[in-house]
């Protein structure tokens, strides 16, 4: 088995490549859903957030209410570590449970967005980085999320910076040009993890 940890700042491209890993035949374990599942209504996770964070970070529905509390968090080192102390921990149990289900053969891609941040790089055999520049970032989450640039720089600010993530791969994936660019480059790494796959 070889296990993949695939990341990249916010904006960057990174579950495109995802999907596109998956599509190739990689079994791609996603953090962020993962980090929502052990969130949903009626688990011990959104229990615990609630316990620390108050109601106000629920909607009506009782579900919660990430921006809500993405906005509480973002602004709080010490909120985004008491958040992550909770979430960290269920998500690890359930990422277990995943790998162990795997094939023993299999690609296993790990999408991390705080893969860095978190020192987990000795956890994977290969070290993907998807890489954009910071205005290319804001732009795309502008465009495609709704955020403003002052929203946009927040988040970019509250993770690793590009350097320490490049400093960290063993492959990179430009994200700055066409999706057709992006196709091509996908397909070169996915020969490449293959072939250090049969290597064993």
């Amino acid at each position: 088995m070889l296990k993949i940890g695939l990341t990249g700042g916010i904006g960057s491209g990174k579950s495109e490549v995802s999907g596109r890993l998956s599509a190739k035949g990689a079994v791609v374990v996603d953090a962020d859903a993962i980090a929502r599942e052990v969130v949903e209504p009626g688990t011990p996770g959104l229990a615990r957030v609630v316990a620390v964070f108050g109601d106000e970070v629920l909607r009506p529905d009782g579900s919660l209410d990430r921006p809500k509390l993405g906005s509480i968090v973002f602004a709080d080192p010490e909120k985004l570590a008491a958040l992550n102390s909770i979430v960290h921990p269920l998500v690890g149990e359930r990422v277990a449970e995943l790998q162990a289900q795997a094939p023993d053969d299999a690609i296993l891609v790990y999408d991390v967005p705080l893969l860095v941040e978190n020192d987990l790089t000795p956890m994977y055999d290969v070290v993907i980085v998807v890489d954009a520049s910071d205005d290319v970032r804001i732009r795309r989450l502008a465009e495609h999320r709704g955020m403003s640039e002052a929203d946009a720089k927040a988040r970019i600010a509250a993770q690793a910076s590009r350097e320490k993530r490049l400093a960290a791969a063993d492959v990179v994936i430009d994200n700055e040009g066409t999706l057709d660019e992006l196709a091509a480059r996908v397909d070169e790494v996915w020969q490449d993890l293959r072939g250090r796959a049969a290597r064993g």
